[in-house]
Order: structure tokens, then C-alpha cells, then sequence
């Protein structure tokens, strides 16, 4: 059994899609932009909030008028990324059963920190030992470095660690900081682009316990 789980927020834990689509398009809208299917936003999810914009709106888009639509990108979200957020069902009490028994869980996002925060509060409050987001002065994802900080607060190290996530970034994430990694399919990306990056994926919360205790039986969270 790992003793310290680091996972993914956006895809892994929550189910956050319907937010940052309306937000990327209020935001395209707003500037006159043509907007963005939902499958569109879904692909250019990963890499933090900048470059989902960079890749939503039109080809050419930089400087100033980038700058604009990004603003009033974050400053949509900053007020609704409540609005249809919610955990994927099975996974609070995947966290209560880690809990139980006595594995410390934290979560690594390219999210803003200013949007993790509150989002952990409410939906992860104590269930969670640590939620580190994108800040000043550390490398985004797929770079080790909020990984590692995470590791070293809580006194954790890479023998006793993995890392969950839903995407390619994850998976070099958790090969950059020398940790194992298991995805999860019900996130941002189709399950044959996870396949054939190599690692375990798991289907279901429950799947990724058994997977978490290094076996594939049929317990179940309990």
C-alpha cells in the first residue's frame, strides 16, 4: 500500500469541465471571438489555465487582445468556478477510505492557486493533508517541482509515493519526480491516449483503490 498519494485535481478529483468551458467562452464572446465546443476545451485541458486560452482563441490572437480575453477569462472563472463543479462520484469516500487508513493524500494542480484553494476547502476539507496550484516561482507541470515541495511537507518520500492523474502531463509529471503513476479514464483524455503511455489505469474510485493497495481483487471502498 502507498503511504502518500499525490493526485491531480482537475479530471482526477473533480469534474470541472462545464466551468471552464463557459468561462473560456464568456471570455471569447466577450472579445469577439468564435466560441468553443466543449469537446475542444476538453482537449486543451492540462497545462494550466494560460495555455488553455492560448490554445482557444483564434490562431494570430497575442499581445494585448490576448491579454484582454485572459483577463476577463479569470476574472469569469474567479466567480463561477462553482457553478456546475463537482467530485466524481466514488471519490470522497476513496479519500475517507485512504484516511482510514492512514494515507496522507495531497493534491498537485496546474489549476491557479487562487482557484484550488477554495475548491479544495469546500468539497476536500480534511480529507486532503496539502493542495498546491499554480503560483510565482514554480514550474507548472510537467516540471517535478510542485511535486517535490509537496513530498518534502509532508515529510514523504518517492519509495512510498504515487501519482494520480487523468493526462500525458501527469504521467511525465510523475516521471520527472521519480514516483509511479496511475491514471484514471473518466477524466480529460480517451482512454486509448492513456494506454499508450504505459502506465495502470484505473475505471472506476474503486479501481484505483485496489490499484493504490497493489492488488486487483474485488474489495470494495469499505
Amino acid at each position: 500500500m502507498y503511504q502518500t498519494v499525490i493526485f491531480d485535481l482537475d479530471g482526477t478529483l473533480l469534474y470541472t469541465l462545464d466551468d471552464l468551458a463557459a468561462a473560456v467562452n464568456h471570455a471569447l464572446a466577450t472579445h469577439g471571438y468564435p466560441l468553443r465546443e466543449r469537446g475542444e476545451v476538453r482537449r486543451f485541458l492540462g497545462r494550466g489555465i494560460r495555455n488553455l486560452m492560448e490554445r482557444s482563441v483564434p490562431e494570430g490572437v497575442e499581445g494585448e487582445a490576448f491579454e484582454a480575453a485572459f483577463t476577463t477569462f479569470r476574472e469569469y472563472y474567479q466567480l463561477h468556478s462553482l457553478d456546475h463543479t463537482r467530485p466524481y462520484e466514488g471519490i470522497p469516500e476513496l479519500l475517507d477510505t485512504l484516511g482510514r487508513e492512514n494515507v496522507r493524500c495531497a493534491i498537485v494542480s496546474n489549476k491557479v492557486d487562487s482557484a484550488v484553494q477554495p475548491l479544495c476547502q469546500r468539497y476536500f476539507d480534511g480529507q486532503v493533508a496539502l493542495a498546491v496550484g499554480e503560483r510565482p516561482g514554480v514550474r507548472k507541470k510537467p516540471a517535478p517541482d510542485a511535486v517535490e515541495a509537496a513530498l518534502s511537507q509532508l515529510g514523504a518520500d518517492t519509495a512510498s509515493a504515487v501519482y494520480v492523474g487523468d493526462s500525458e502531463v501527469d504521467f511525465q509529471t510523475a516521471v520527472n519526480a521519480g514516483l509511479p503513476c496511475i491514471l484514471v479514464s473518466w477524466g480529460y483524455r480517451d482512454r486509448s491516449e492513456l494506454e499508450a503511455l504505459g502506465a495502470p489505469i484505473a475505471g472506476t474510485p474503486t479501481e484505483l483503490l485496489q490499484l493504490l493497495r497493489g492488488c486487483m481483487s474485488d474489495r470494495s471502498m469499505s
